[in-house]
């Protein structure tokens, strides 16, 4: 095809690493050929910084802009500034949750630090400083978002709970678990990717992204070159420009190999 990536967007979780949350060596270098091609490569992730901070401090990718919490945030690092933060009232989303799903975790990002839960998530989920609130607390003031958690519940129950839920004003993604991220309205990866190219004066269509999760579908429309991992669920798959092997296949490797 036509086309030179000027940016390199990359999803974490599935893409970048898998459950160990360790970047491979083959990943590394993959990666220090495009910024070596002075080309920057940029986290566009679900994560909030925190927890994206952990995959960042294992690759040295310059002083560039990070998009987090599904859009929500962006982050110039290093050193750590927060360029720019959309938020909602949560209280909302959070009463619409509580009568459909009472027994719900729910979680509310503090940007750079960690988060405010009203119980504790399964270990390992979440990064960062974790404070336990009520709910009053926790859905006091505005929030980059709202994440909704049931380690008892299935992927499938939670895609009938966001339809059940019919949110207005709002977006939402659905992970791989019983995992919902409620963001900003019209707030996803490609609106924060926008937002960062903008600024870097790189356009749309000379971006290559890659990813593997349904909070990755308008990021794999929006750029020029969309790239779903191998494992990615079947919507994932169809969207995209192009699919690579799984992470166990280091697909990620294989599709920048094409460029760098």
């Amino acid at each position: 095809m036509d086309f030179t990536p000027r940016l390199v967007a990359l999803d974490v979780d599935g893409t970048l690493v898998d459950e160990s949350n360790i970047v491979t060596p083959e990943v590394r270098d993959a990666l220090a050929r495009v910024t070596a091609a002075g080309v920057p490569v940029i986290l566009s992730t679900g994560r909030s910084w925190a927890s994206a901070l952990t995959v960042i401090e294992q690759l040295d990718l310059g002083h560039v802009e990070h998009v987090c919490s599904n859009g929500a945030v962006t982050v110039r690092y290093p050193p750590f500034e927060v360029v720019d933060m959309l938020t909602f009232d949560p209280r909302p989303v959070v009463d619409r949750i509580l009568t459909e799903h009472p027994s719900a975790l729910l979680a509310v990002e503090v940007v750079g630090r960690g988060y405010r839960v009203t119980s504790e998530f399964p270990t390992g989920e979440l990064h960062g400083e974790i404070e336990v609130v009520d709910v009053d607390e926790l859905a006091g003031s505005d929030v980059t978002r709202v994440i909704v958690r049931d380690p008892n519940s299935s992927e499938d129950e939670f895609i009938a709970l966001a339809e059940r839920l019919g949110l207005e004003g709002v977006s939402y993604a659905i992970g791989y678990t019983a995992w919902l991220d409620i963001a900003p309205e019209d707030v996803d990866k490609a609106h924060g990717l926008e937002r960062v190219c903008a600024r870097v004066g790189v356009a749309a269509s000379d971006v290559l992204a890659v990813g593997d999760g349904r909070n990755d579908l308008e990021m794999l429309t929006w750029a020029g070159r969309g790239v779903a991992m191998g494992q990615a669920p079947a919507e994932v798959l169809a969207a995209a420009d192009a699919v690579t092997g799984t992470i166990d296949e280091q697909g990620l490797v294989t599709e920048l190999a094409r460029w760098f």
